[in-house]
């Protein structure tokens, strides 16, 4: 059975479509936060947030374009790159006072035929507490490579990425009484629910895909959790960054790759 979008995927909308940007700007009145970033980047490179109505005044300003309030905000990126504005979550679920996201890897192993895996991947955490209200995107974005920018990664590194398991025990510890999950909630309920939309995601895009013998692409697929347990699909990098900064990266990232390939 096939989600519908909204259940998985915050609303979003592409900036270098008229309709779609106008379609946005009639919903900057009231007091919203969005996140603004490019449609082919990863690495949380380009993205910074959207205070509504500030930003959104700022953006009917240039209704024409975005170019001019892209580059008020510095991009390194050219200004004429597609980019999507999505609806920022307020309330995730947060573990230990920070926010998280899941990135987990769905292998196109072949084309001809379609051929697809799963992989668990990791937690993803920032180094301070979450404040919604903050301007600091190391609050917000939660990948190595935006961590890194904080002055208290050095000292934290290992501690901002965590095993499935680990997550899996905590939550059956620190979350699954008081909201009634089911044991090991991780390992079931959630790893059930990426798969789903990992597959309604791919079944929407296959007919894109190069059909040739010998194809295969790995995607990263990253999951938010609200704090009313809802998965959200926040995007899929079809370049994900395979470093490994710290030891459960070590662990985690060389035998994803070696079993890819």
């Amino acid at each position: 059975r096939l989600l519908k979008m909204k259940d998985f995927f915050p609303e979003s909308f592409r900036l270098d479509l008229e309709d779609e940007k106008n379609a946005f700007l009639k919903l900057c009145k009231e007091e919203q936060i969005w996140i603004c970033k490019p449609s082919s980047s990863n690495r949380g490179r380009g993205i910074f947030l959207l205070k509504i109505p500030a930003a959104g005044n700022a953006l009917q300003l240039n209704l024409g374009s975005t170019e001019k309030y892209l580059l008020k905000k510095n991009m390194s990126h050219k200004a004429s790159q597609a980019r999507i504005v999505q609806r920022y979550i307020q309330q995730p679920l947060l573990l230990e006072g920070k926010k998280f996201d899941i990135r987990s890897y769905l292998l196109i192993a072949c084309t001809v035929p379609y051929v697809l895996f799963f992989a668990q991947g990791y937690v993803r955490l920032s180094c301070v507490n979450y404040d919604a209200a903050s301007d600091d995107l190391t609050v917000h974005l939660t990948n190595q490579y935006m961590q890194k920018k904080n002055s208290l990664y050095r000292d934290l590194k290992d501690e901002t990425v965590w095993r499935m398991e680990h997550f899996n025990s905590y939550v059956n510890e620190k979350f699954r009484k008081n909201n009634r999950l089911p044991k090991d909630w991780v390992f079931t309920v959630f790893t059930k629910r990426m798969q789903q939309i990992m597959l309604q995601c791919f079944l929407a895009a296959k007919h894109k895909l190069a059909c040739k013998l010998g194809y295969f692409d790995l995607i990263g697929c990253d999951f938010l959790i609200d704090e009313n347990f809802k998965v959200w699909l926040l995007e899929m990098n079809a370049n994900p960054a395979l470093h490994t900064d710290c030891k459960v990266l070590r662990e985690i990232i060389p035998a994803v790759v070696y079993e890819s390939l």
